[in-house]
C-alpha cells in the first residue's frame, strides 16, 4: 500500500468567503496542497473560488466533501454558528480539519468534537493564523532564545472601529456568533497570552456594550494569571475607531513591543528593548516587516505536516477549548448569555 503521508494532500475548503479565499490563495502557493472542491451554501461563491485552482470542483454540500474519499482534509471557514457542526461531521468522516477560529460557539462543543477525533485518530488544528506573522514569529524565536530572561507579564490591545450598520451584522447576532468582540478579536489576544505565559488558571475581567445598539459585547478587559502570576492584561474593542494592534512582552532581562498587522492596522513592526548592566536607556532593535502577511501559507503548511506527522496539532482542540473557556468565564460574569448550543 502506498504511503498517502508522503502524497499531494487533496483540500477542500467548506466557506467561501473573505477567509476561504485567503486560505485558496495560499493553498495555491504549497507545493503537494492540492485544492480539490470548494463548498458554500452560495453556488456562485464556491463555484468562483474554485476557479483559483485548475480542476477544482464547487458544491453547495458540505455532505457530499465529506463523502468524497478522495479529499485528505478539510478547511472550515464558515459562520462561528457553523463550525463545529461540519467540523464534527468531517472527523467523523475521518478528514482531517483546520478550522478557523473560535472553532464553536462554546467549549462544549469542542470538547464533543475532541472526543470524537481521538476515536477517529484525525487532526484539528484551531486557525489562529496570527501566531504565524512575522513579528510574533521573531518574538517567539526571541523569548525562547532566553534573551528575555524569566518573562514577568504582557499587555495586548486589539481592535478596530466597525462601519456603518456594523451592530446589524452577523458577528452582532450571539445565535451566529456566540458572542461580540471577546469572542471574534478576543481570543487571537487570549491564545498569545497561552502561548507567551501558559495556561492562566485566574480569570478576571469583564465585557461591555458601550456604543453600539446590539445584543452581544464591543469591548473587553481582561486579567488573566498564571500559577505563577505572570499576568496578562489584555484589551480588545470594535470602538477603537483607528484600527490597532499592539502587544507588549516583559521579561526580567529585556522587552518586546508589537504593533501593526499589515494593511489598515498599520505596518508590522517588533522593537527589541535589551535591558544594559547599569540599566537606564535600554539597547534597542527594530524589525520592521513591510512585505504583505504570509501566515496564512505558513500556517497551512503546518497543518499539513501535523497530517504527514501524525503530530498533535498546536494549537488545537485543547487550546481552542481552554480559550473559550475563558471567554465564557467573563461573559457569565459581565451578564451575557452564555451559547448553549449543542449538536
Amino acid at each position: 500500500m502506498p504511503d498517502k503521508s508522503q502524497s499531494p494532500q487533496h483540500l477542500a475548503i467548506i466557506g467561501c468567503g473573505l477567509i476561504g479565499r485567503k486560505r485558496a490563495l495560499a493553498l495555491g502557493k504549497i507545493p503537494g496542497a492540492i485544492l480539490h472542491t470548494t463548498c458554500d451554501l452560495d453556488a456562485r461563491r464556491a463555484t468562483d473560488l474554485a476557479q483559483l485552482a485548475p480542476g477544482c470542483t464547487s458544491t453547495t454540500d458540505f455532505h457530499a466533501v465529506l463523502a468524497d474519499p478522495a479529499i485528505d482534509a478539510v478547511i472550515i471557514a464558515t459562520l462561528n454558528a457553523s463550525l463545529a457542526p461540519i467540523t464534527l461531521a468531517a472527523v467523523q468522516a475521518g478528514k482531517h480539519v483546520l478550522v478557523e477560529k473560535p472553532g464553536a460557539l462554546n467549549a462544549a462543543q469542542l470538547r464533543t468534537i475532541a472526543a470524537a477525533a481521538a476515536k477517529t485518530g484525525t487532526r484539528v488544528r484551531m486557525g489562529y493564523n496570527h501566531r504565524y506573522h512575522p513579528a510574533l514569529q521573531k518574538a517567539r524565536e526571541l523569548i525562547d532564545s532566553g534573551v528575555l530572561g524569566p518573562l514577568m507579564f504582557l499587555r495586548g490591545r486589539y481592535g478596530h472601529g466597525g462601519r456603518k450598520g456594523y451592530d446589524r451584522e452577523w458577528r452582532a447576532d450571539p445565535a451566529q456568533s456566540g458572542g461580540g468582540e471577546l469572542i471574534d478579536q478576543g481570543v487571537h489576544l487570549i491564545d498569545f497570552a497561552h502561548w507567551f505565559l501558559g495556561e492562566c488558571p485566574v480569570v478576571e475581567g469583564h465585557a461591555v456594550t458601550s456604543f453600539w445598539d446590539m445584543k452581544v459585547d464591543d469591548n473587553a478587559f481582561l486579567s488573566l494569571r498564571t500559577a505563577a502570576s505572570q499576568t496578562a492584561w489584555l484589551h480588545v474593542s470594535c470602538t477603537e475607531w483607528k484600527n490597532l494592534f499592539s502587544l507588549e512582552i516583559y521579561g526580567r532581562d529585556a522587552k518586546l513591543a508589537l504593533d501593526g498587522l499589515g494593511g489598515s492596522y498599520g505596518q508590522e513592526r517588533l522593537v527589541y528593548y535589551k535591558m544594559l548592566p547599569q540599566m537606564g536607556p535600554p539597547e534597542t532593535t527594530v524589525f520592521e516587516y513591510p512585505g504583505g502577511d504570509d501566515s496564512w501559507k505558513i500556517e497551512t503548511e503546518v497543518f499539513l505536516d501535523d497530517i504527514r506527522l501524525g503530530r498533535e496539532p498546536s494549537p488545537g482542540l485543547a487550546e481552542g477549548i481552554r480559550i473559550l473557556d475563558v471567554v465564557e468565564t467573563i461573559y457569565t460574569r459581565s451578564g451575557y448569555p452564555v451559547s448553549t448550543a449543542g449538536f
